[in-house]
């Protein structure tokens, strides 16, 4: 599914019930609608935006929208690992990770997320999520509730873990919205008219 297709009528009246469906046991199926809602909206903030939009940032706010949903992916893919296949790619478990940990900390240890385009970085978003969903789908709510085992992580539970994907998304989105305003206000200043009556 395109992400263009996800922002339908039909998609946002289906996204207003948690209405869990199979394959997905009750509590799993829940979350996996909440996950679905919360991606609907980070799509509607994004919608439109060019390479340029992407990439911009303000003295006070350095992060880029590109860098917020590269973010997004990193976090998912982290705790895809840890969730799922009980590695922790923090710790140098996990080569394949490596690529993900400019995003996963804003440039901090790797290359920061510019000069992508929309697509590739929504691509990228639902290549993660298309594998979450896949691994969801062959747990149950037992699952959801056991504890992990990795040291130093062992108070959460794999339901909190799926619960933090969504929180993160969710103050993430808040700060694209923020930034996509900000970006807006400053292209119709560019593009008013001088005000001819106070020169």
């Amino acid at each position: 599914m395109t992400p263009e297709a996800t922002l339908t009528p039909e998609a946002w009246a289906r996204a207003l019930r948690i209405d869990p469906q199979p394959p997905y046991t009750p509590h799993i199926g829940a979350l996996v609608e909440m996950l679905s809602y919360t991606r609907l909206t980070t799509l509607q903030a994004v919608e439109g935006l060019d390479k340029q939009d992407l990439d911009t940032t303000y003295d006070d706010f350095p992060h880029s929208i590109a860098m917020l949903l590269g973010h997004l992916a990193a976090v998912e893919r982290a705790y895809q690992y840890i969730s799922f296949e009980n590695l922790d790619p923090f710790a140098g478990d996990v080569p394949a990770y490596d690529r993900y940990l400019g995003a996963m900390t804003f440039g901090e240890h790797g290359l920061a997320v510019r000069r992508f385009q929309l697509k590739e970085l929504l691509d990228e978003l639902a290549d993660v999520r298309a594998e979450t969903l896949r691994e969801l789908g062959k747990r149950d709510d037992a699952w959801l509730s056991q504890r992990l085992s990795l040291p130093e992580m062992t108070d959460m539970n794999h339901h909190w873990v799926w619960f933090h994907v969504l929180e993160e998304e969710l103050s993430d989105r808040g700060q694209i919205r923020l930034l996509r305003q900000a970006i807006l206000r400053a292209q119709t200043t560019e593009a008013s008219p001088p005000d001819l009556a106070n020169e």
